[in-house]
């Protein structure tokens, strides 16, 4: 997986993280460093470009949430510990929308595994960037 960083001016400073290949097992890790590093210099409101995910593997659900988690200011479920991580997902799920974590585009199938998991009540989805972009703030 390539992950791309971009800055961009909406109503909020919003940063933009394009994720460009299979989100599973060998890769989900460097999805949540990669976010903890957008928080860390002051990113505040992420927005995930999915349209080149061709592919989420339960993995992929668990570095979603915790990105989801990290960009709110609050620490993750340690992702390595299995199905503790996969709960935390469940016991979050009524939390509501995520405010700071949106996501762009998410093809087919990766629609339909966000939609069986619940997670498309969890993260405002959209197919337009600049539509994205305007929600946040």
């Amino acid at each position: 997986m390539n992950l791309t960083v971009e800055q961009t001016q909406g109503k909020v400073p919003v940063t933009i993280l394009g994720l460009h290949g299979d989100l599973d097992a060998s890769n989900y890790q460097e999805v949540i460093a990669k976010a903890q590093a957008v928080y860390n210099a002051g990113g505040r409101y992420l927005l995930l470009d999915m349209s080149d995910v061709p592919f989420m593997g339960s993995s992929g659900l668990v570095a979603l949430h915790a990105v989801a988690v990290l960009m709110r200011g609050d620490k993750p479920a340690d992702p390595a510990s299995g199905w503790d991580a996969i709960h935390a997902i469940d016991r979050d799920r009524e939390s509501g929308m995520q405010k700071h974590v949106k996501l762009l585009a998410p093809q087919q199938q990766v629609d339909r595994v966000l939609d069986r998991t619940g997670l498309k009540q969890y993260f405002e989805i959209h197919s337009d960037r600049e539509t994205a972009i305007a929600s946040f703030g």
